[in-house]
């Protein structure tokens, strides 16, 4: 049986860390002047920091000076640590545990493959941290999803083949990246919405131990 590895995405997928962006990033709107909604955070899934910012400035119709550009990038992230700050174990999503405990058994591979540089810091709060061979994200890739830099780097570490990876991601950008790396793709969240991932569950209570031996199988 080929040596399998699983890479797991934070944001939506371990955690939800979604609401507390979403909030740093309303109040930097704020502060330039102008609204920021909840429907607009839905472009910033999966995206890298600095394309938020481009994108944010461009919702507010502002021009900023690189200087301005990096400020503001540290404003928000700061804005954002306070947020996390007080996160516990709490905020795990159903179920995350109950896979994070079926794989660690099992003795199989586990990465973190994501586009925040927050990553383990988040993971130490929530108290999941040593669940994971290695953390590859923001702070060690340059090309955000849906480039598969991420994964591949991930499948790397871990020392596993690529097409024996298999992703979790609940953004459309991660399932690309996913595909791209000829990785089994697997979407948490609405499956109208990741329509291209080869699996798609609302959340992981949703999958039971019998699909995760079949992922471990090969089947």
């Amino acid at each position: 049986m080929n040596k399998k590895g699983f890479i797991f995405d934070l944001d939506g997928v371990i955690v939800d860390t979604a609401k507390y962006h979403y909030l740093a990033w309303r109040d930097l709107a704020s502060e330039l002047g102008f609204e920021f909604t909840i429907e607009q955070n839905e472009m910033f899934k999966g995206v890298s920091r600095k394309r938020c910012m481009e994108i944010l400035l461009d919702i507010g119709g502002i021009a900023a000076t690189k200087n301005q550009f990096d400020t503001w990038m540290i404003e928000k992230n700061v804005d954002y640590l306070k947020y996390i700050d007080k996160m516990d174990a709490s905020e795990i999503l159903p179920d995350v545990g109950r896979v994070l405990d079926f794989l660690k058994k099992r003795k199989i591979p586990i990465a973190l493959g994501s586009a925040s540089k927050n990553a383990q810091p988040i993971l130490e709060k929530v108290g999941l941290l040593s669940y994971f061979d290695t953390i590859v994200d923001g702070n060690n890739v340059t090309k955000a999803k849906p480039d598969p830099e991420v994964f591949l780097l991930a499948a790397e570490q871990l020392g596993v083949k690529a097409d024996n990876c298999i992703v979790f991601e609940d953004a459309v950008a991660g399932i690309e990246a996913a595909n791209k790396a000829n990785m089994i793709s697997i979407g948490i969240g609405d499956n109208n919405i990741l329509s291209e991932a080869q699996y798609n569950f609302n959340d992981f209570t949703e999958m039971d131990n019998a699909f995760l031996n079949g992922l471990l199988a090969g089947n």
